[in-house]
């Protein structure tokens, strides 16, 4: 999810429209990363925090670029970037306008921000309309790939109470159906009411959105795991997904080609503590990281997840699952461009 505070500075640095970024400079470099490709398919990359902005606060130069020529550096070649609101949406799809071909956006309200319908200014149903215009436009404009992110979240029921979470993410499914968009969804704590009302809402063999979606940044049981692959959902994995030897059990389990990969940047980073963290010995190293006081444009930033770092998930699965990290790279790309096309299609 990404914040919902707003930053007014734009990156002058940008990427122009028109332009594929992957052929204006941002190109791969290093001989370790150039056999690898990845699509982070969980970015918010236009939380503040990307702009230099750290807790409403400026602490460094937007850096934005220098954050997407590392993501392309370490071999990133595709990545979504997640709308949580409105607001956030239309920043995912400015993004993907500057970024073509290597940016893409997700259009809807996550479930701790499912109060806004309810608080829009023109009510619940004019919101529910400019999500709809916003996602179909830039859909067929090719920037905007999945619904979401919706779902439910009742670790945070303080930010949005169950009924309403559970009010709006009924009336998102129906227009995610509607649009025939694939689903990028969120789940946590909620796991009876989030697969009964996709069963409700996609029909008992999901035969109303063929597309159907991705759980991302999965941090459920071994069952509901095995559940919502039933159900024929992909599975996100991320740093969030690799923090206890039960997630390292679930992950393990995950059948490869139900398998996509993120970072959900600026969160959910890797860290040493996790279970998952002690199969990363083969993990290329990442950029050095320093305290946002001592930010230069080379470095990433202590506690700021990036896109470059979907190298140590892809290397921790590979390692849970005793393959070569480019069975699990080839797999996740080949998953990511199946269900979101990305401007490229599968092998």
């Amino acid at each position: 999810m990404a914040s919902t505070t707003t930053s007014s500075t734009t990156s002058s640095a940008a990427t122009p429209n028109g332009t594929d970024p992957l052929t204006a400079g941002l190109t791969a470099t290093s001989d370790a990363t150039k056999s690898l490709k990845y699509a982070d398919i969980g970015i918010n990359l236009s939380d503040p925090i990307f702009r230099g902005v750290h807790h409403g606060k400026r602490a460094h130069e937007d850096d934005l670029v220098h954050v997407v020529e590392r993501a392309v550096q370490a071999g990133v070649r595709k990545m979504m970037v997640t709308g949580s609101d409105l607001g956030e949406s239309e920043k995912a799809v400015r993004l993907a306008e500057e970024y073509p071909g290597l940016c893409y956006a997700t259009v809807g309200v996550h479930p701790c921000s499912a109060h806004s319908f309810d608080t829009y200014k023109d009510g619940p149903d004019a919101l529910l309309q400019r999500l709809r215009e916003l996602a179909q436009r830039s859909r067929d404009a090719g920037t905007a790939t999945a619904f979401g992110e919706i779902g439910l979240d009742y670790d945070r029921l303080y930010l949005c109470d169950k009924e309403t979470q559970l009010k709006y993410f009924r009336a998102q499914l129906d227009l995610a159906i509607e649009l025939q968009m694939p689903l990028f969804l969120h789940s946590r704590a909620a796991a009876d009411d989030f697969e009964a009302l996709l069963k409700e809402k996609l029909g008992g063999e999901m035969e109303r959105l063929p597309m159907k979606g991705v759980v991302h940044s999965f941090t459920g049981t071994m069952e509901e795991m095995q559940r919502i692959v039933a159900l024929g959902f992909d599975v996100g994995i991320n740093g969030c997904s690799l923090k206890t030897e039960e997630n390292v059990a679930v992950v393990r389990e995950v059948p490869l080609e139900r398998i996509q990969i993120e970072t959900d940047g600026p969160w959910c980073e890797m860290r040493p503590s996790h279970a998952g963290s002690k199969f990363l010995a083969n993990a290329p190293t990442l950029p050095k990281a320093v305290k946002k006081e001592k930010w230069t444009k080379e470095f990433m930033v202590k506690g700021r997840n990036e896109p470059c770092a979907i190298s140590n998930v892809a290397y921790a699965v590979a390692g849970i699952k005793g393959l070569r990290v480019e069975e699990v790279c080839e797999a996740a790309w080949n998953n990511s461009i199946r269900m979101f096309g990305l401007g490229e299609t599968a092998s």
